[in-house]
């Protein structure tokens, strides 16, 4: 999904002769005089890029020298944020990826949890990204770590393998190659190692030692690759054998989203799954149970049975149950009860398998305010992690086996069950094939993170406190409010208001809006030494806004805002607005609205719709999809279609009316365009002086980057031209654009590059909303 949720870049010219590794966009429409830009590598796009990100440090100033940078910059790279440690194997080693100043792109290094309950832990280095040869296969000069998967054989596997992800330059797509956890290098494939060195957008998992599962673009020309640009087609490859001679074992549409086969074992149990994603929310599933994974999966006897469960349900296994979260209310066969969407469910997977669901068991039932937000399991106990009214509350169920299920959550105190105000707490398992031990994380907008020791097994009462973060910025006398807004059809919109406790209410303190509202995504308490040194400790207040569209209230709060819906959202953003204006805790000059990705569609709608744009004095537009008539052309765009809707369908009539770009170029500056619908403002120049009378968009800046294979640069760089180029000066007085030619969808491949966008943002914000005396 789009994310949510940078020193100065290389000269861009380097980059434009290089374009063969990118894809090409379908032709976009004719009647767009700016499609030219979705040329991502072109070598007249890069020469813009390259003017915009002039202008916007003139403007603005150079990130790099400020207080600004240096202190995010010093936070990013600082020793005394927590480790975060996974546990692999039985030989009590605990693995952590850090990046610092010294270590830019990373390090995998291991220490055992003694060594680790120390004030200075002996850190063994396992893999040194930095170190690696640089990437040959790309344009990119760096690479940047994504993930490793491991080799689970069951009680007494060796764990001596992983196979490593790593991207170059930081997009979606990476590189894959296998690892010896045991001689800590990496097996070449001289010497029967897997290894895929084409940057794609693979998935690779261990079946078994000598066997993987792999889905990837096999032959380098998207045959086997979905619209969306995920892989279609699943196949089993063996040790010591060419992927050329991989053996096709399971196959999605061409228009899903992706296709995967993947095998695991679970407590005791092996569990093989079959998957065609699709939409983002639908999926068609198979499954078997081998009784091990020794006979390859193409000479696998035991045959794949569809799962009886419908479609746009999340479907997981504990052991031999299987657990059901659904997204939209069901009647399991057998059963009297319809459960509501939100619903987490547990059966034998025996008995599922044959549509028998006489005994399920019902782990978890939404209220109007408390919603499943995640859940963790040990070896005994399924954990909970319960949100209401956007605070959280642990429940503990336990497995006795056969399908039996023990609710085993103490009763709440006389304060209640829910964390405090503006602060969180997360669990996971440590190793659940052996125990009910599990990380504790606590956390909160103005509590550094604090890691602990607990048990599943009471409760996560008892626990031991591993690690503390120190402040990393100034706290003191600022306080956290929730607050509720009420949006325009009437539904109550959470939000939080991080400020100073003796704030003055007269409706002059600068205040930056934070929402996303999408994927069923929550925005919930933690804590962020960025903005609290970039953005609090400045004197300004930071809003985070629980809208529609989120994960906030279930599924039911997500689909509030789906497709034709979508507008709901954004009056929940313009009533959280409103609200703050209302409350005197800012004003229209004061106040400014960020977001990223989906979040960069909402700030889109709120630079042109009519009433948005007059609620805020500024707005910060991060890898946003703005151009909805062409986002399902463009990248992953066709995998988000169940959450906006086809724009080749019918469907483009709602669309139409949330496309930010075609907002501002039709409706704000009365631009004529073949799409327009009836009564659209149309006329060319004459219209758009009119239009200026009516519309004048917030102080904007626009960051994105090159690298970002999932939200096409283009949606940003058009919106931008436009705005330059097609509005009058009075409409759009300032408009700003920085785009990194590194880093992915995140906008950023290593620390340095995050603190440059971040001061970037937070210095513009500055001298938009006239903190510092310096304007723009």
């Amino acid at each position: 999904f789009p994310f949510r949720p940078r020193p100065p870049p290389p000269s861009l010219s380097k980059m434009a002769a290089a374009t063969a590794d990118t894809p090409p966009s379908p032709p976009a429409d004719g009647d767009d005089p700016h499609a030219w830009l979705e040329d991502i590598l072109g070598e007249k796009c890069l020469e813009w890029v390259e003017g915009r990100n002039k202008d916007c440090v003139t403007a603005v100033g150079d990130p790099a020298a400020t207080e600004s940078y240096k202190r995010i910059l010093s936070i990013l790279d600082s020793k005394d944020k927590i480790p975060g440690i996974t546990r692999i194997g039985n030989d009590g080693w605990y693995y952590n990826f850090w990046r610092d100043e010294t270590h830019v792109q990373g390090i995998w290094r291991k220490t055992t949890l003694e060594s680790y309950r120390s004030a200075a832990p002996e850190w063994q280095t396992v893999i040194d990204v930095d170190a690696l040869p640089p990437p040959t296969v790309d344009t990119a000069a760096t690479w940047v770590w994504h993930s490793y998967s491991l080799l689970d054989e069951g009680p007494g596997g060796a764990w001596d393998r992983a196979l490593i992800s790593l991207s170059p330059g930081g997009s979606d797509a990476d590189t894959t190659r296998e690892f010896d956890m045991v001689n800590e290098a990496f097996i070449e494939p001289e010497a029967g190692g897997f290894a895929l060195p084409k940057a794609a957008k693979t998935r690779i998992g261990y079946r078994a030692r000598d066997e993987v599962l792999v889905g990837t673009d096999f032959e380098g020309d998207g045959v086997t690759l979905t619209d969306s640009g995920y892989p279609r087609v699943v196949k089993s490859w063996r040790r010591g054998t060419p992927l050329s001679e991989a053996t096709t074992v399971f196959e999605g549409e061409q228009t899903d989203i992706a296709a995967n086969q993947y095998a695991y074992y679970d407590r005791g149990f092996h569990h093989e799954f079959q998957k065609r994603s699709i939409t983002f929310y639908t999926s068609k599933t198979w499954y078997r149970a081998p009784a091990d994974f020794s006979v390859p999966a193409p000479d696998e006897t035991a045959a794949f049975e569809p799962v009886p469960v419908p479609d746009d349900v999340t479907f997981r296994t504990f052991a031999d149950s299987a657990l059901i979260e659904l997204r939209t209310e069901w009647c399991p066969p057998g059963c009297e009860e319809t459960f509501p969407a939100g619903s987490l469910l547990a059966a034998p997977m025996a008995e599922v398998m044959q549509a028998d669901f006489s005994n399920v068991t019902t782990l978890f039932v939404p209220t109007d305010a408390a919603s499943l937000s995640s859940q963790s399991g040990t070896k005994d106990y399924l954990v909970l992690k319960v949100l209401e009214d956007v605070r959280t509350v642990l429940r503990f169920w336990r497995y006795e086996s056969g399908g039996v299920w023990a609710d085993v959550t103490a009763p709440p105190s006389e304060e209640g069950g829910a964390v405090a105000v503006g602060q969180d707490v997360s669990v996971s398992a440590i190793w659940p094939d052996e125990d009910n031990g599990m990380w504790l994380w606590r956390d909160g907008f103005l509590v550094p993170d604090v890691l602990e020791l607990a048990n599943a097994e009471d409760g996560c009462i008892s626990t031991e406190v591993l690690k503390s973060k120190p402040a990393m910025f100034t706290s003191e006398g600022l306080t956290v409010h929730q607050y509720f807004a009420t949006s325009l059809d009437g539904t109550k919109i959470p939000y939080f208001v991080i400020c100073r406790a003796d704030m003055a209410l007269d409706g002059t303190n600068a205040t930056l809006l934070d929402a996303y509202g999408g994927f069923e995504i929550s925005m919930l308490p933690y804590y962020s030494a960025g903005v609290g040194a970039g953005w609090l400790e400045r004197g300004g207040v930071k809003v985070i806004a629980n809208i529609r569209g989120g994960g906030e209230y279930g599924p039911k709060w997500h689909q509030a805002a789906l497709k034709e819906h979508r507008h709901k959202g954004f009056e929940d953003v313009e009533a959280v607005a409103a609200d703050l204006i209302e409350r005197n805790i800012t004003s229209r000059p004061k106040l400014a609205v960020i977001g990223g990705s989906n979040g960069g569609l909402m700030v889109g709608n709120m630079i042109t719709r009519p009433v948005a744009s007059r609620l805020f004095g500024a707005a910060v537009c991060q890898v946003p999809l703005l151009d909805m008539k062409r986002y399902s052309h463009l990248l992953a765009g066709a995998s988000w279609m169940a959450e906006y809707g086809n724009p080749d369908t019918d469907e483009w009539a709602f669309l139409r009316k949330h496309s930010a770009y075609q907002l501002l170029r039709h409706d704000c500056l009365g631009l004529p365009g073949k799409e327009l619908e009836e009564g659209t403002p149309a006329g060319g120049r004459a219209a758009a002086e009119a239009a200026e009378e009516r519309w004048t968009c917030p102080k904007v800046l626009f960051t994105t980057s090159t690298r970002d294979d999932r939200v096409h640069p283009g949606h940003a760089r058009k919106m931008v031209c436009s705005l330059l180029e097609e509005a009058p000066p009075a409409a759009a007085p300032c408009v700003l654009y920085w785009e990194n030619t590194e880093g992915g969808h995140g906008g950023a491949a290593d620390n340095k590059q995050r603190a440059y966008m971040w001061s970037l943002s937070y210095e513009f914000l500055d001298k938009a909303l006239g903190i510092g005396g310096a304007s723009l």
